[in-house]
C-alpha cells in the first residue's frame, strides 16, 4: 500500500523555514555520506541498486534519503510502492518543495521524489539549481542516495563527481560496457574541466589539444596530448585522472564469464582509459528482481534469500565498507605523459616471479579477453589495435614459458634488477579490502568463548580471510555442494550428523577458528533442525 506524503520531522530539513528562530540559527547538520549512482545505459538497473542499497543501510539503523535524479522521468516511487508524486501546479517547483522528502514504507528510509508541472512533458529537474547539491548535503540523515540516470549533462556529472561514493551500473552487453566508457570518458572531461575553471587560458589549451581528437576521447590520449602544449598542465590532469574511482557493479549476470566481465573491464578501462574502475560485485539475473518490481516492492524485502538479493547485500556491504574506511581516499598512480609500450609480463598482466602455471593461467584469461567481438573490450580498440594486441599476448606467454628464452629477456630488459624481489600484481581492490577489513572488526567483536557458530558466521568468517568456496573444496575434498550447504543451512542437503560434524571440523581448522566450537554449536543446530522436521 502506498504511504501518503505527509512530511517527516522537521529537523530533517533545516532549509524547510519551520522551527523556532532560535532552531534556524543553529549550524545546519549535515549527511554524513552521499552516494551517487550513474553511469552505463537506461534499464541496467541503476535504479534497482540504488533502492535496495538505501533498504540494506536503513535495515542496518541508519537514516537514508533516496534521491529520484535521473532526468529520463521518475520511477523510484514505483519501486518502493509509493503514489505518483505531484509538482507545483502550473510551474517550477521550489526548493523548499525539493527538499522534502516523504515517508516511506521501509523504517529509516525516505524518498526525495520527482515531479511534473502542469505545463511540462519533462519531469521536474532540481539537479539543475546551483544550490540543490548543497542543500542536499544539509539533509540530516546518514546517508543520501543520488539515482541519476544514465546521462552525462554537466549536472549529472557534477553530482557524480561530488558524491563520497560514486557508483557505475553495467550489464553483460555491447551497448551497455560502451555506455559505461562514455561515462568515465566524459566524467573525466568534466573533472578537468572544473580543475581548471579558473583559468581561461588553459582551458582553451586543453580545448585545443582535444581539436584533433575524437569526440570523448580516452582519458590517456587527452593527458598525452595536452602534454604536447604544456607539460604542467598535463601533469595536473593526470593527477585529477589518478583521483578518478568509479566503483563498478555488474548486473543481470548469467554466465560464468559475465561474472568475469567486471574484474575484465577493471584491467582494461586501467590500460587504455587510464581509469581506475573499483569492482564491488556483480547480481545475478533471476525471475526474483523481475517479480520484485511488478509487486512494487524492493528485492531485498520481497525476496530477501535470493541469490540477487545476496548479491546485492554484499555489494551494500562493500560500499558500506567503502565510506566508513579511508580506503576510498587513495589514487592511483598518475599515468606517463608519453607512451610506452608494456613488457612481456604486463601484457599477460602477471608479474616477474610468476611460475610455469600462473603464465598458463594468465595466457588464457588474456587470449579470452582479446577475442574478435571481445565485450571488456567494446569501444576500446579498432581491429588493427586489437590484432596486435594478440600478437603480443602470444609472443609474451612463448617467451616466458621457454626458460631460456625468458631468462635472456629479463637480463636484457631488467638488467638490475632481481625477480625474486619482485611482488605480484596485487589483485584485491579498494572495494574488497575494505570490506574484509569491516569484516575482520565485527568479527572480533561477535567471536567469543559462548559463539553459535551458523552457516552465516562461517561464510563472513570466510569471505573475511579473501577464501573462496572453490578453494576450501580443492583443499578439504568436499563438494561445493556440500559447501554451499553448510553455509546456507540447507541442512536437508547434507548427509548424516557424523559426516557433517567432520565437513564442519575441516572447514573450522581451514578458517582458523576452533574446530571443536564450530562443530559442538554447528551440530547442535543441525540436529535441532531435522528434530523439527521430523527427520
Amino acid at each position: 500500500m502506498a504511504s501518503s506524503p505527509s512530511s517527516p520531522p522537521d529537523s530533517l530539513y533545516p532549509f524547510s523555514g519551520v522551527g523556532s528562530h532560535e532552531e534556524q540559527l543553529e549550524a545546519p547538520r549535515v549527511a554524513r555520506h552521499v552516494i551517487a549512482v550513474a553511469g552505463g545505459r537506461g534499464g541496467v538497473g541503476k535504479s534497482i541498486v540504488a533502492v535496495n542499497l538505501g533498504v540494506y543501510l536503513a535495515q542496518l539503523g541508519r537514516t537514508v534519503v533516496v534521491v529520484d535524479a535521473n532526468s529520463a522521468g521518475a520511477d523510484l516511487h514505483t519501486l518502493l510502492g509509493e503514489a505518483m508524486p505531484t509538482g507545483r501546479p502550473g510551474g517550477e517547483a521550489t526548493e523548499d518543495e525539493e527538499l522534502t522528502p516523504i515517508k516511506t514504507q521501509v523504517p529509516g528510509m525516505l524518498l526525495l521524489p520527482q515531479a511534473y508541472s502542469q505545463n511540462s512533458t519533462v519531469p521536474l529537474r532540481p539537479g539543475r539549481k546551483p544550490r540543490w547539491a548543497f542543500h542536499v548535503r544539509q539533509l540530516d540523515v546518514d546517508y543520501v542516495i543520488l539515482d541519476l540516470g544514465a546521462d552525462t549533462a554537466p549536472a549529472t556529472l557534477d553530482l557524480f563527481l561530488s558524491a563520497d561514493v560514486g557508483l557505475t551500473v553495467t550489464a553483460p552487453e555491447p551497448p551497455s560496457v560502451e555506455a559505461t566508457y562514455r561515462f568515465v570518458r566524459a566524467l573525466f572531461q568534466r573533472k578537468l574541466r572544473r580543475a581548471l575553471l579558473k583559468d581561461r587560458f588553459k582551458v582553451r589549451m586543453v580545448e585545443r589539444a582535444q581539436e584533433p581528437l575524437p569526440p570523448l576521447p580516452s582519458p590517456i590520449e587527452l593527458v598525452r596530448a595536452i602534454a604536447r602544449y604544456d607539460g604542467g598542465t598535463a601533469e595536473l590532469a593526470a593527477a585529477e585522472l589518478a583521483k578518478l574511482r568509479p566503483r563498478l557493479i555488474v548486473n543481470s549476470a548469467r554466465l560464468r564469464t559475465d561474472n568475469d566481465l567486471g574484474p575484465a573491464m577493471v584491467d582494461m578501462g586501467r590500460r587504455y582509459l587510464g581509469v581506475e574502475f573499483d569492482y564491488v560485485g556483480h547480481i545475478e539475473q533471476e525471475d526474483s528482481v523481475w517479480l520484485s518490481v511488478v509487486r512494487r516492492r524492493p528485492l531485498l524485502i520481497d525476496s530477501p534469500t535470493s541469490k540477487a538479493a545476496r548479491n546485492i547485500e554484499r555489494i551494500a556491504r562493500r560500499i558500506l565498507a567503502l565510506v566508513t574506511t579511508r580506503e576510498q581516499a587513495k589514487v592511483a598512480t598518475p599515468v606517463p605523459l608519453v607512451r610506452s609500450e608494456p613488457n612481456l609480463y604486463e601484457s599477460l598482466w602477471t608479474h616477474r616471479g610468476a611460475t610455469d602455471e600462473e603464465l598458463r593461467r594468465a595466457y588464457k584469461r588474456q587470449r579470452e579477453i582479446y577475442l574478435p567481438d571481445s565485450l571488456p573490450l567494446t569501444s576500446l580498440l579498432t581491429e588493427e589495435e586489437l590484432a596486435r594486441e594478440r600478437a603480443r599476448v602470444d609472443e609474451a606467454y612463448d617467451t616466458l614459458l621457454d626458460p631460456i628464452r625468458r631468462r635472456a629477456y629479463d637480463k636484457a630488459t631488467f638488467p638490475e634488477q632481481d625477480s625474486s624481489a619482485e611482488a605480484p600484481r596485487p589483485e584485491v581492490d579498494a572495494a574488497l579490502a575494505a570490506e574484509r577489513a569491516m569484516l575482520r572488526a565485527e568479527l572480533a567483536r561477535e567471536i567469543h568463548p559462548e559463539t553459535e557458530f551458523t552457516g552465516e558466521l562461517l561464510r563472513k568468517v570466510r569471505q573475511s580471510l579473501g577464501i573462496e568456496l572453490e578453494e576450501i573444496a580443492g583443499k578439504t575434498k568436499i563438494s561445493l555442494a556440500h559447501l554451499r550447504a553448510i553455509e546456507e543451512e540447507d541442512f536437508k542437503a547434507l548427509p548424516a550428523a557424523v559426516y557433517a560434524r567432520g565437513f564442519v571440523h575441516e572447514i573450522a581448522k581451514l578458517l582458523k577458528v576452533d574446530p571443536t566450537q564450530v562443530s559442538r554449536t554447528y551440530l547442535k543446530r543441525l540436529r535441532a533442525a531435522r528434530g523439527a522436521s521430523g527427520e
